[in-house]
């Protein structure tokens, strides 16, 4: 068995039964994305459009794509034929194009707000106020080829382990208080948070899709 297989036997362990593994695969050769696939490892995230859509051309058709990474309007056409669901939307603006190219592919794209929960400026999200707006907003009910399915968050990127945990609570309290808006356009399906160094953390507070990298294919 290889070290990725063994890594993702490793992972999925400690996963509970309805928690999704998302294989982060940024910067990796498709070499070692064909040996994660092998080993069963079938969703994948990236946070490069371009890198995104190079490897989809590559890889075998059966591969959910997630984009991850921080996504920039004009580069959402590049994906919208593909991508099974964007984790990354942190504006009205952003899910307005990315109706609008779903429509033009003739798909419903899901999509979760990203919300800005670590006490770092280095990273994206919206504030709970304004995920709250977005969903309740005329305008979501006009989308007709967008679905907010849930939340995804970063934590702070430190050894504080309650720290990390307090954020995490934070963004599941946030999940469980917005599922009462629960309709045609949105619902709290799925809850993304947890990356290599505090998914165990994220799974305890409630995660369904943790984003692993490093802890599959090593460090970069």
């Amino acid at each position: 068995m290889s070290a990725i297989a063994q890594n993702i036997e490793q992972i999925e362990k400690g996963l509970k039964q309805d928690t999704k593994l998302i294989a982060v695969t940024k910067t990796k050769p498709v070499e070692l994305l064909l040996e994660a696939y092998k080993a069963g490892a079938k969703q994948f995230g990236e946070n490069k459009v371009q890198e995104m859509t190079a490897k989809y051309e590559a890889l075998p058709k059966d591969i959910v794509w997630h984009m991850i990474g921080h996504l920039q309007t004009n580069k959402v056409k590049y994906i919208a034929p593909f991508v099974s669901l964007i984790h990354s939307v942190d504006s009205p603006k952003l899910l307005k194009e990315i109706n609008k190219e779903a429509k033009k592919n003739d798909r419903i794209i899901n999509c979760l707000l990203q919300i800005y929960i670590a006490k770092e400026e280095t990273k994206f999200g919206l504030s709970d106020a304004e995920a709250e707006e977005i969903i309740l907003s005329k305008e979501l009910s006009s989308f007709e080829n967008v679905r907010i399915v849930g939340l995804m968050g970063m934590a702070s990127n430190c050894d504080d382990h309650e720290k990390i945990r307090a954020e995490f609570r934070h963004l599941k309290n946030l999940f469980d208080s917005l599922k009462k808006h629960d309709g045609d356009r949105s619902q709290m399906l799925e809850l993304s948070m947890g990356m290599s160094g505090d998914y165990g953390i994220a799974v305890e507070e409630g995660s369904t899709m943790v984003r692993v990298g490093s802890a599959i294919f090593g460090s970069r």
